[in-house]
């Protein structure tokens, strides 16, 4: 048995610096109209920066049942609902601010946090658009890491597909 479990292993441990979405965090890209704009890595992590956040995670995951702030036990079990609802809350925002869709952006839903990362075009309606997503249900906190001048740099760490491809 030990053989076989040893045999197998090593497939495991080759994807270790591979790039994925350890937690499952909801990761959308909502717009993709600025054409130069760099993805960003999202809650893509190797496997060493995910046992180095798992402490943390764990943490502020249950930091806000232990406040009494949460109905349920963990923050990370908002997640799916809170994406759910940002994405309805952002088809209202079609109707009302058109001018949103002008830009690149992904959104990560993580603890109840909304994390906004890409480009906007220079007439983004930010005030609006952020003052929206703050009445997401449930969403305790929205994090806006955009640029409307992405040859500058972007606010955020970039993606790297091939760091993300299978060993």
């Amino acid at each position: 048995m030990l053989t076989v479990a040893c045999a197998a292993a090593p497939s495991a441990w080759a994807d270790d610096t591979a790039l994925l979405n350890r937690g499952n965090d909801p990761f959308l890209q909502v717009s993709a109209a600025v054409p130069a704009c760099p993805e960003p890595a999202g809650p893509r992590v190797s496997e060493a920066e995910w046992m180095r956040e798992s402490h943390h995670r764990i943490e502020h995951g249950n930091h806000c049942w232990l406040e009494g702030r949460c109905r349920l036990p963990n923050a990370y079990q908002y997640d799916k609902d809170v994406a759910d609802s940002l994405q309805r809350r952002l088809h209202t925002l079609d109707l009302q601010l058109p001018a949103w869709r002008r830009s690149s952006l992904w959104i990560t839903v993580s603890a109840r946090w909304i994390l906004v990362q890409g480009c906007t075009a220079p007439d983004f309606p930010a005030a609006a658009f952020f003052a929206a997503l703050r009445e997401v249900a449930d969403a305790e906190r929205v994090i806006d890491q955009t640029t409307a001048t992405p040859a500058r740099g972007v606010p955020y760490p970039l993606f790297h597909p091939a760091a993300a491809a299978p060993k």
